[in-house]
């Protein structure tokens, strides 16, 4: 399994031709407590780049971007009922959604980890 990272702090990670989705600890960090968590239906087409699902936190509301364009094929409807996950463990079981990849080369334009490492200290 291979991750990449967006400049809007969403992390892909693939496996085949089904891609995880979540956000980062970064941005998790920089929301604060998370409160409610907004995720798009199965069977709904992505496009890179747009809304993908909402986050609302003590601070604000945010959206999360979708880094690869695709179908969702999985949304992570743990979060819905226990949105705080996404400050606990948002590289992990708190990711958002799977969805099956439309164009791999999409993923190109992502960051590895050590250049998003270094995107974030440049901050």
């Amino acid at each position: 399994m291979t991750t990449y990272y967006s400049k809007d702090h969403e992390w892909v990670a693939v496996d085949g031709d089904v891609a995880t989705i979540g956000i980062t600890d970064y941005a998790q960090s920089q929301l604060g407590d998370v409160v409610f968590v907004e995720l798009p239906d199965v069977g709904k087409t992505l496009a890179q780049g747009n809304e993908a699902a909402v986050v609302e936190s003590v601070k604000a509301a945010s959206e999360v971007y979708a880094p690869i364009s695709g179908d969702v094929a999985e949304a992570n409807g743990a979060l819905v009922d226990e949105p705080a996950k996404v400050n606990e463990d948002p590289e992990g079981s708190a990711w958002f959604i799977k969805m099956k990849v439309a164009n791999p080369a999409e993923l190109e334009e992502l960051m590895d980890e050590a250049a998003y490492k270094a995107f974030v200290e440049s901050l």
